[in-house]
């Protein structure tokens, strides 16, 4: 199940997928500053990428509000994950600009490493806080900029875990044209 639009030469989909079976050359993870994947979708991926992923986070060692980093996949069927640090809704300043900047440095860390598609969660709306609605519109808007000021990514997935999500994007995007 998914809704596809062509923007400026890059698909932009939004489908209901389990992000830890995604075969784009990179999935982003929904991190924390500290990098520490205990629990969300960050803890399904460490659970099911294996041991390696929370090693190199560890040699990392953090990652500032609004940024992203990448690390290798474990044993998951993508190359690459991208640690996006999301804002904690009610907690961090600024949470809206802290989470376009999230969606946009994993983006623009796609095009530094060269990929050709990623898959981004419904970033900060988990555990984080972040209002579905208020988040979707977010993030849309976030990769939309970012498509229309040159991405050099063939595909940008948005890869939604519950029905509920995956209408509420799909609302989003079409109330957004």
């Amino acid at each position: 199940m998914g809704v596809t639009r062509e923007i400026n030469g890059t698909v932009l989909e939004i489908a209901l997928r389990d992000i830890t079976k995604q075969t784009t050359d990179a999935i982003v993870n929904p991190a924390n500053r500290q990098l520490k994947m205990t629990g969300g979708v960050a803890g399904a991926i460490a659970a099911k990428g294996g041991r390696s992923i929370q090693e190199e986070c560890d040699e990392i060692g953090s990652c500032p509000l609004g940024e992203a980093v990448m690390t290798g996949a474990g044993f998951l069927k993508t190359t690459y994950i991208i640690h996006a640090v999301g804002p904690r809704y009610g907690v961090d300043p600024e949470p809206e600009k802290y989470l376009k900047s999230a969606v946009m440095k994993s983006i623009e860390l796609a095009d530094k490493n060269n990929l050709s598609d990623i898959a981004i969660p419904a970033i900060s709306a988990g555990i984080f806080g972040y209002p579905l609605e208020d988040a979707a519109e977010v993030i849309i808007s976030a990769v939309i900029e970012k498509i229309l000021s040159g991405t050099k990514l063939n595909k940008i997935l948005l890869c939604l875990f519950t029905e509920n999500d995956y209408m509420v994007f799909i609302n989003t995007l079409d109330r957004l044209k």
